[in-house]
């Protein structure tokens, strides 16, 4: 069959396409029917969705992880710049005044302490 014309050409994809079909069918066919290639699939889809460390397991404990890795991070930070707050006040003595009178509101004897809060802008 010549090539030449196009209806030609077409009409050979077309015929060599189906003989590809056919031919990967048979070999699928042929695949099925092997215990080996069998036993392996079975196998493979067991581990896959039906085993206690199936797929769907395995992303849930990594997001688990992740999530705790994120939380681990947040704390080892706080932790570290509580540690250098501890430093700073136990080493000097303004800084422990200036943390008392800010955070706990302390004052001398012969002083008054106004505290004033501002209000949030309403949107």
């Amino acid at each position: 069959m010549p090539l030449n014309h196009p209806t030609n050409y077409l009409l050979f994809l077309c015929q060599a396409g189906f003989y590809f079909i056919f031919v990967s069918m048979k070999g699928l066919i042929e695949l099925f029917k092997n215990k080996y290639f069998m036993c392996t699939l079975a196998f493979v889809v067991w581990m896959m969705f039906f085993d206690k460390n199936d797929m769907l397991s395995q992303y849930e404990y990594r997001s688990e992880v992740n999530k705790l890795q994120t939380e681990k991070d947040f704390y080892e930070k706080e932790t570290a710049q509580v540690k250098k707050d501890l430093n700073e006040l136990t080493t000097n003595l303004k800084t422990a005044e200036k943390f008392a009178r800010e955070k706990y509101y302390m004052k001398k004897d012969n002083e008054d302490v106004f505290v004033i809060v501002r209000e949030q802008p309403k949107d």
